[in-house]
């Protein structure tokens, strides 16, 4: 995994080990509102629990059910995949009967994977963001119970100090190279990143891949095209235009624009691991220094600190021990605010080791994401059901922020637990 060389934040307590999602039983996330319906209005509201269905899956059945388009469909978040989830979707139906609206989830219930909690109106689409943040339940299988011990102490130091605010491995994809698709696209590099996509092995890829990636490297598309799965769907888009005949840059934009859209900010999401690592390293992820942009934690909106800035806020009593305050770091793109000084330059120098200049990026959407989040109401047991023993933690995450980067520092697994100096290498 990409991130299995990130810094530890707690590298001199040793991690309970372990298998997260061994069931998706075991990975319980439900979303917080940011509101609640007020109970009429043109869209409805359904919070749904799902298994085995991405939150996209889930929004195209949602529409299919209500036969409208999937445009219409909201939601405030993704969940994953591999897991229990529930969270929010919002239906637009302008017009719509209640007796209608009773009707479509009578054919919505008919799906296993997907059950409606309840459905209430509202005036207003569900929009990305739009929801407080998410409560997980997560048992970790093949562990020692009594190990529990070692996952306080190390839940007992997050809360006190936040949690280091990795953006987990989902973000790079199965491959674990999304960010270097990103990379290759912001560079207009269209034949290496068909390459990179379409005819770079795989360790544990199934034999049709193999074959397909053969065909490719073959310039066979249509023999690739063939025994391509047809769950991939973007890299079938690509194969299909080759096939057609289009040159290596049509082809890449014959690719769904979310989807490249979603590789680029994989790139981003590297680059401010890096620079994150880097100063959980270094000890700084919760400190000020001169030159930073601080997060602030109420209305997510940043300011420029200086030094005399930084010793205030960081005093007892300060807005920075107190978890209202805390550095941030960069997602680049253009009209990204950059932090100056000896952050501003380390930022720098993250995105100067990818080869991606300033200049490409000027039409990528640039922001900054702290560098620590709160971690709330942590709860931990140990215990066993007819699977086996299990230890079982429960926390509370703000939006945008990855479960599995709490359970990665509560696990320890991967080269970092016995290098804390570690940092991210990989970025191009």
């Amino acid at each position: 995994m990409l991130t299995d060389s990130l810094a530890y934040l707690t590298p001199d307590l040793p991690g309970v080990g372990g298998v997260l999602k061994e069931r998706p039983e075991d990975f319980l996330v439900e979303e917080q509102p940011l509101y609640e319906p007020c109970g009429e209005g043109e869209h409805l509201y359904l919070f749904i629990e799902k298994r085995g269905m991405t939150t996209p899956e889930a929004a195209q059945r949602i529409a299919a059910a209500f036969r409208t388009n999937r445009r219409n469909i909201g939601h405030a978040g993704l969940k994953d995949k591999h897991a229990v989830t529930r969270q929010h979707l919002s239906v637009w139906l302008p017009g719509v009967t209640d007796a209608v609206v009773a009707e479509s989830l009578d054919r919505l219930g008919e799906n296993t994977k997907l059950t409606v909690l309840w459905a209430e109106r509202h005036t207003n689409k569900l929009r990305r963001g739009h929801h407080g943040g998410n409560r997980f339940v997560l048992r970790l299988r093949q562990v020692e119970p009594t190990h529990v011990v070692r996952a306080k102490r190390i839940l007992d130091v997050l809360e006190q100090r936040g949690i280091p605010n990795y953006v987990g491995e989902q973000r790079f994809g199965y491959r674990q190279n999304s960010h270097v698709l990103g990379r290759l696209l912001l560079q207009d590099l269209p034949a290496a990143f068909l390459d990179e996509m379409l005819g770079s092995d795989y360790d544990t890829e199934s034999p049709y891949i193999v074959e397909g990636r053969a065909h490719y490297r073959a310039s066979d598309y249509a023999a690739a095209l063939e025994v391509w799965p047809k769950t991939l769907r973007f890299d079938r888009q690509a194969l299909d235009a080759l096939r057609q005949g289009k040159p290596p840059a049509e082809a890449v934009r014959c690719i769904d624009r979310g989807q490249r859209d979603f590789l680029v900010s994989a790139w981003q999401s590297a680059v401010f691991n890096e620079v994150l690592g880097e100063r959980v390293r270094t000890g700084t992820f919760d400190r000020l220094q001169a030159g930073d942009l601080a997060w602030k934690h109420d209305n997510r909106s940043v300011f420029l600190v200086d030094a005399a800035t930084a010793d205030t806020e960081n005093a007892p009593g300060g807005r920075v021990p107190a978890g209202a305050v805390s550095p941030s770091g960069p997602n680049w793109g253009a009209g990204m605010a950059q932090a100056t000084g000896e952050p501003g330059a380390m930022e720098r120098a993250a995105l100067e080791r990818t080869g991606v200049t300033e200049g490409q990026l000027q039409r990528v959407e640039g922001g900054r994401r702290p560098l620590r989040v709160p971690l709330k109401h942590p709860e931990v047991s140990a215990g066993a059901d007819e699977h086996g023993p299990y230890i079982k933690t429960s926390f509370e995450l703000p939006r945008g922020s990855y479960a599995t980067m709490v359970m990665r520092e509560v696990m320890k697994p991967g080269p970092a637990a016995c290098d804390a100096a570690a940092i991210p290498t990989r970025l191009s």
